[in-house]
Parts: structure tokens; C-alpha cells; sequence
């Protein structure tokens, strides 16, 4: 038992880091979002005729659909005004290999949800609860170290690092398009280079909690 809690101490700080990252993606994949976004004074306008409640319409959609329970087709079953399609056959494939990665970190966040749980009535009934504490610190020290170095990319070149997590997570350049394109239209580098900036804030600060406060209770048990 002692070797089982010994590792599970050890793996604590090193999923920490995902849990609180991919709460803040679950937070922000909220039609909330594009609402505070889209209503921006600063926001972008769309040079190719979106007006604000056409980006709200179309982009809640195209949101709903990386959690929801669509079909995989559905996107491309949408139609504009002028009876064209919402989006290429190109856009239509990104939308849902992103589709495919979200549902699959989801899951992911769930299962580490529930190990941090399970964990934690573990190391309760085990009298070892001081050593979760100190797990949890460790973890949230090692995700704010993270979270600045992402915040500091954003600032410093964020089309680099917009880049790069692309091409971790994306073949060759299927995630680049024309900036007439549907995508482009709804999402534009603005809205991306904020949701970095407040995915790095709602972490940044979850992680702070987590490196104090897993502290401050280590010390009391």
C-alpha cells in the first residue's frame, strides 16, 4: 500500500496541470464566450458581410457541435441565406478533427476528474492525506510555471504559438484557410489570442489555489 500511494503522489502533480487547463477549456467552450467576444467594441468586423447576430448564429453553432450529440455531417447540412453551404468541404473536415480531439480531451478531463477524486478518499482513509496536499501544491506550482510561459507566447508572438499547437495536434496546414472562408469569418485571430489570454488567466489562477491552498492544508495534517 505504502509503494500505491507512493505513486499515485507522484502522478497527482503531473495530471494536475491537464485538469486545470482543460477546466478552463470547458469554460470557455460556452456560447457566453463569443457573446462577451462578439460584442466587443474592438472586435474585428467581417469585411464579407457577417453582421454581429450572424456570427452570434453561426458560431454558437459551430461551437455546440465540438460537445454536442450532431452527427458528424451536420455542419454540412447548414446553408446560408443565399442557399451556399456554411462551410467548404475543407472547413467541414478541420471542424471535425477538432470535433474528434475535444471530445477525446474531455473524456480524458473527466477520468482525471475522477482519479483526483478517488485519490483524495484514498489518501483520507489512509491517513495520508498530508502527502495529497503536498501533491496538489506540487501540481499547481508546475502549472503555473506552464500557464506564464503560454501568456508570455501569447504576447511575445502569438501567431507562433497559435502555430504550433497546431501543428502538435493537426497534420501539415489542413488548419489554415482563406480569410473569405466561414472560419475565419466567425473566428478570427482576435477572438483566438483572447481565449488564450483567458484560458491562461482562469488557469493561472486555479493553479494558484491549488499551489497555496494544497499547501496551507499539507501543513495542517
Amino acid at each position: 500500500m505504502k509503494v500505491f500511494i507512493r505513486l499515485i503522489s507522484m502522478l497527482i502533480p503531473v495530471v494536475l496541470p491537464f485538469f486545470l487547463l482543460m477546466s478552463s477549456i470547458r469554460v470557455l467552450l460556452n456560447p457566453l464566450f463569443l457573446d462577451y467576444e462578439y460584442n466587443q467594441p474592438n472586435f474585428p468586423a467581417d469585411d464579407f458581410g457577417f453582421t454581429t447576430p450572424d456570427r452570434l448564429e453561426w458560431g454558437k453553432i459551430s461551437l455546440l457541435y465540438l460537445t454536442n450529440n450532431e452527427s458528424d455531417n451536420y455542419l454540412g447540412t447548414l446553408k446560408l441565406d443565399d442557399g451556399s453551404p456554411l462551410f467548404n468541404q475543407r472547413e467541414l473536415s478541420h471542424m471535425l478533427d477538432v470535433r474528434v480531439l475535444v471530445k477525446a480531451a474531455l473524456k480524458a478531463w473527466y477520468g482525471v476528474g475522477l482519479f483526483l477524486f478517488l485519490s483524495l478518499a484514498l489518501f483520507w482513509r489512509t491517513n495520508n492525506i498530508k502527502r495529497y496536499w503536498q501533491a496538489v501544491s506540487i501540481g499547481g506550482w508546475l502549472t503555473l510555471g506552464f500557464i506564464v510561459l503560454m501568456i508570455a507566447g501569447v504576447f511575445i508572438d502569438f501567431y507562433q504559438l497559435f502555430a504550433g499547437f497546431h501543428a502538435i495536434f493537426f497534420e501539415g496546414d489542413t488548419w489554415l484557410f482563406f480569410t473569405n472562408d466561414t472560419l475565419i469569418r466567425l473566428f478570427p485571430e482576435k477572438l483566438w489570442s483572447d481565449a488564450f489570454i483567458y484560458l491562461g488567466m482562469f488557469t493561472l489562477i486555479s493553479a494558484l489555489v491549488c499551489a497555496c491552498a494544497g499547501r496551507k492544508l499539507a501543513q495542517r495534517n
